[in-house]
């Protein structure tokens, strides 16, 4: 018998888990914001999804619908918003910015060159989420970042 991988292949040790509120359309979004690749959905009782799974860049992403039923399972949208936001880094973030907001998401802090060295901004998602993309411009140290800092917080 084959030995079992602890962490299953092409999954990494941290995984976010997003309730959505309409998780099939949440996958469609994803796949036009962000060219996520859906690697399988698992339908239950009245068509909501209960495990669907889908890729963007080289990271794994799992979603799943609302089930305020179970273990009080709400999304964003139904929380009056999130506390939480997925990074991405991006090659390109004007353009990753440009095809998340194209597909529909909102603008919650404009692309700004930021003093640690990125490219940064800020959407929500039509399902309530929050993404930081960024693409890395500028390799600093702690110290120059923290020159930077007080600079532009003069």
């Amino acid at each position: 018998m084959p030995q079992v991988k602890p962490i299953p292949e092409g999954m990494r040790t941290v995984t976010p888990h997003l309730v959505c509120g309409g998780a099939a359309e949440a996958i469609e979004f994803y796949k036009k914001a962000f060219n996520a690749k859906e690697h399988g959905r698992m339908p239950g009782p009245g068509g909501k999804l209960i495990h669907a799974q889908i890729q963007i860049g080289d990271s794994m992403l799992m979603l799943v619908d609302e089930f305020p039923e179970m273990a009080g399972s709400l999304s964003p949208k139904s929380l009056k918003g999130t506390p939480v936001s997925i990074h991405l880094y991006v090659e390109n973030v004007d353009e990753a910015f440009a095809q998340a907001v194209a597909a529909g998401a909102t603008v919650k802090m404009p692309l700004a060159d930021m003093f640690w060295g990125d490219r940064f901004g800020m959407i929500e998602d039509p399902f309530g989420h929050h993404w930081t993309l960024a693409t890395h411009t500028r390799d600093l140290t702690p110290e120059q970042m923290q020159a930077e800092m007080q600079k532009t917080s003069r």
